[in-house]
């Protein structure tokens, strides 16, 4: 087996803070678990990986994605636009855009399942048809944004806690005809998540602002005056141009981002179609 050393992928710093574009590697190979360990040691640091030039089926994205952890059925996507494919690749979402029907909903910033007890670690994003123009994702580097705050509101938020609540979907089923015994079990399942809003990241150990504008719905112990106005100031830190990089995106495409110190943005500016495939790894309670 060659070594890792030949084998090696080069990584290049799309921005000074956030993203990188990995070359020299097909994500659809028999990686060597020594890859694997590249990507998410990279994955860590750089909190979103872009690879060009990628041609994988379902079952070997599943696969790639497999190798980081766990992955995630979500509950509520066979419900709305993006929806599990088939029995056979239940992991797989599928968000499909068509001329009138851009998937609004993701053109808000926000980390991706913060209603859960146990958020996602990441998600994998392949591009299988892209707008001639418009399109793009972007992604923010929650770490400098919590870097950035005054020192102090980093000692106001430094032991405070936030809920979450997964409303939007909740509104998304009501629209689409779900009957209110599948949402009230859904609620019983998924309870308001109560996380930090300094969240510490497993690995790294730094420090990242951990609430956003879909999910996060109060502080606890403010009242709604108060943990309203907290939540605003706290948000706009993703409209900080130092904390982005954004992704022109063609097929092929794919981009590997942690959700646990990112939050991302799609841009709704085209009306020609988009056609992605996602697969999410499980992550770990908050702390």
């Amino acid at each position: 087996m060659a070594t890792l050393a030949m084998t090696r992928p080069t990584l290049t710093k799309v921005t000074g803070n956030i993203g990188a574009e990995v070359e020299g590697i097909q994500l659809s190979g028999d990686l060597p678990q020594e890859t694997i360990d590249w990507i998410n040691d990279a994955l860590v640091e750089n909190k979103v990986l872009f690879f060009r030039g990628q041609t994988f089926d379902r079952d070997q994205h599943v696969a790639f994605g497999a190798r980081f952890g766990e992955l995630e059925v979500h509950p509520f996507a066979k419900h709305l636009g993006a929806f599990n494919t088939t029995d056979d690749h239940p992991y797989i979402i599928v968000i499909k855009s068509e001329p009138g029907n851009r998937n609004r909903g993701t053109d808000v910033w926000h980390s991706d399942v913060t209603w859960r007890t146990e958020p996602s670690l990441g998600s994998i994003l392949r591009c299988i048809d892209a707008p001639e123009t418009g399109g793009d994702t972007m992604w923010a580097d929650m770490e400098t944004a919590y870097v950035l705050l005054d020192d102090e509101t980093k000692a106001e938020i430094e032991n405070l806690e936030a809920t979450h609540d997964w409303d939007n979907f909740r509104r998304g089923l009501v629209s689409a005809g779900v009957p209110d015994d599948i949402i009230k079990a859904m609620d019983a399942e998924f309870p308001l998540a109560s996380h930090p809003v300094v969240r510490t990241h497993p690995v790294s150990g730094r420090k990242c602002l951990y609430v956003n504008a879909i999910f996060t719905t109060g502080i606890v112990g403010y009242d709604k005056e108060a943990s309203d106005a907290l939540l605003a100031k706290l948000n706009r830190q993703t409209a900080i141009p130092e904390v982005q990089v954004r992704l022109r995106w063609e097929p092929g495409t794919v981009a590997f981002w942690d959700n646990r110190s990112t939050q991302h943005y799609a841009v709704a500016d085209y009306d020609d179609d988009r056609l992605m495939e996602r697969v999410t790894v499980c992550g770990d309670k908050p702390f």
